[in-house]
């Protein structure tokens, strides 16, 4: 009996170690993917709040998105993406959608937009732009392009030229001119608030 009383104190101070050989593990564990969370979100993603209606239907206000900041820096920004971007004069971001670039030549003539002479098919607001058509009005009644702002009509080399989808109410190329690629965070990728509007953001 007293041997079986020596062996579970035995057994007893063995059990401890382990467990603090464990618990070091989980701690260690956790510390290296806060480390791993902290450098993702800082280096290679960011977070943006859609502020106003300038990109509905696509977005609306206090949407919650992630934006990729590492594609450019791999390749150039395309035709139909979603980019956030730094506008100076403003002293804040932006979120638009690429609907040309470097050379391409543009006209926007109401709810009709050209690029290099060919009208560009824009699905993320057809339903808007056929909808304002039957009630007997432009979806785009505001701004054309070229105008009084920006009167050049071709994309300059190391810029894009971009629209809000919401085109009546949209500050955009249109007032602002070329955004320039350094200006560019990134592409905005997901959609991660609302829970209900959870998902990846169709390019």
């Amino acid at each position: 009996m007293q041997e079986s009383n020596q062996d579970a104190v035995s057994s007893h101070k063995a059990g401890k170690p382990k467990a603090k050989n464990e618990l070091l593990e989980w701690i260690k564990a956790l510390l290296i993917a806060l480390i791993l969370v902290v450098l993702i979100r800082w280096l290679l993603f960011k977070p943006f709040v859609v502020q106003g209606p300038s990109m509905e239907p696509t977005f609306v206000s206090n949407q919650k998105l992630i934006v990729n900041e590492i594609l450019y820096d791999i390749r150039k920004p395309e035709r139909g993406e979603v980019i956030v971007f730094h506008v100076p004069s403003e002293g804040r971001d932006f979120i638009k959608r690429v609907i040309a670039v470097a050379g391409d030549t543009v006209k926007v003539e109401g709810d009709q937009v050209l690029v290099n002479g060919k009208s560009v098919e824009e699905s993320y607001i057809q339903e808007a732009v056929d909808a304002a058509n039957a009630e007997g009005r432009l979806y785009n009644p505001v701004t054309n392009f070229p105008n009084e702002y920006v009167s050049e009509d071709t994309v300059p080399e190391g810029h894009v030229f971009v629209l809000g989808d919401n085109r009546s109410n949209s500050t955009d190329s249109r007032m602002i001119g070329f955004v320039p690629l350094g200006d560019i965070i990134g592409r905005a990728d997901v959609i991660f608030w609302p829970l209900k509007d959870i998902g990846f953001i169709s390019q």
